[in-house]
């Protein structure tokens, strides 16, 4: 009879950052408060750890939010029509309707208020600068390919969609604008040099 294989004894390995991140990001998707300390105690882990993978607990829900970017701009690149500024203002207008609407964005923003609109729009925090360059990275693709030519450098235009973006979405209500997308997707189209479209 064959010997039973032996099982390792002692304490299963430890969690990882990405279960960290993982966690999170589920806290964050259910709306809830991303809470490190019930996550550390979830996966058997001191908050000294979490700390040193992440820095800060606004670190890691920059991490958080940018992954969930990441993920959003790729599928909404994929999801484009046509090349050039067409798919270029087809990919934002994707974006900005499923950011508008994210039902755990707007809880997030209900829960962390003032701290969570620096996370998501100063230029020294973990998301803006992450969005902008995503967005430099779709604009490059399309002048790479021959498709589009920009009347600005790259850089201040993927900083002017993103800035638009958070006027248009979290900040600018005493102008009239916030949640206009519609109204925000013909600013983008006149910033990619795209004529209006007839009405």
């Amino acid at each position: 009879m064959a010997e039973a294989t032996a099982r390792p004894r002692g304490r299963p390995a430890a969690a990882s950052r990405d279960d960290v991140l993982a966690a999170a990001t589920e806290q964050f998707r259910a709306g809830d408060r991303i809470d490190l300390r019930a996550i550390a105690s979830a996966l058997g882990l001191g908050r000294a750890t979490v700390y040193r993978w992440f820095g800060s607990r606004a670190e890691l829900i920059g991490e958080v939010l940018g992954m969930a970017l990441d993920t959003l701009i790729a599928g909404s690149r994929a999801r484009a029509a046509g090349s050039g500024a067409d798919a270029l203002l087809d990919t934002f207008d994707r974006m900005n309707r499923a950011l508008a609407t994210a039902a755990p964005l707007r809880r997030f923003l209900e829960i962390e208020r003032d701290a969570g609109l620096r996370l998501l729009t100063s230029s020294a925090g973990p998301v803006q600068p992450r969005a902008v360059a995503a967005i430099a990275g779709l604009i490059e693709a399309e002048v790479r390919a021959g498709a589009y030519r920009p009347a600005i450098d790259t850089g201040t235009l993927a900083y002017a969609i993103v800035r638009l973006f958070e006027a248009f979405v979290y900040n600018d209500a005493a102008a009239g604008i916030r949640g206009d997308i519609d109204r925000l997707r013909e600013v983008e189209a006149a910033l990619l040099g795209l004529a209006p479209r007839p009405v």
